[in-house]
């Protein structure tokens, strides 16, 4: 069984969700750790999403998908002994809105907050973040300044769940 939240979640093509992918294997390859989530961007978590809050996704969001993000620079979340880099996103202003809205409605969210980004090390020790960010930074300067969310999903880990609440069903898959 998953420990993971429930998500609303962008997910990108099979090709841009590679080319993340392949950044993942380079980053292995240096002797950082392997990473194997897939590529996504969180709108809103919960333990147990509720009803209500998937309803409003699949209200707003179809109207919005595709949607264009870019990358505008490297981020570090966490305090504490492990943390996580990512690349920090920057979208339109009406799925900002939208991706609040839905975080407002959630029970179990961070009220009307959205940081969009793409998770690039998940969980990596504290001591070895500077060298990691270095080597993403080598590996990816040129790549991926644009990414392309074509579906929004409800991922539900313990079920082993998605439901397509906007965009294309191109691929279908584990978060």
């Amino acid at each position: 069984m998953s420990r993971s939240p429930d998500n609303i979640l962008l997910r990108f093509s099979a090709e841009q969700e590679q080319q993340v992918r392949e950044i993942f294997a380079q980053l292995e390859k240096r002797g950082f750790p392997a990473q194997h989530q897939t590529p996504h961007i969180t709108i809103t978590f919960s333990p147990s999403m509720s009803d209500a809050v998937a309803q409003r996704a699949a209200e707003l969001l179809p109207d919005l998908i595709p949607a264009c993000f870019h990358r505008v620079g490297t981020i570090v979340f966490g305090t504490k002994r492990k943390q996580t880099v990512a690349w920090l996103l920057e979208t339109t202003d009406a799925l900002e809105m939208a991706a609040r809205e839905i975080s407002a409605v959630n029970p179990d969210g961070r009220g009307p907050r959205w940081t969009p980004h793409l998770t690039m090390g998940l969980r990596l020790p504290r001591e070895i973040v500077p060298d990691y960010i270095r080597a993403l930074d080598e590996l990816a300067a040129a790549q991926l300044r644009e990414l392309t969310a074509c579906r929004a999903a409800l991922w539900k880990p313990r079920l082993q769940e998605l439901t397509l609440l906007a965009g294309d069903m191109e691929h279908n898959g584990r978060d």
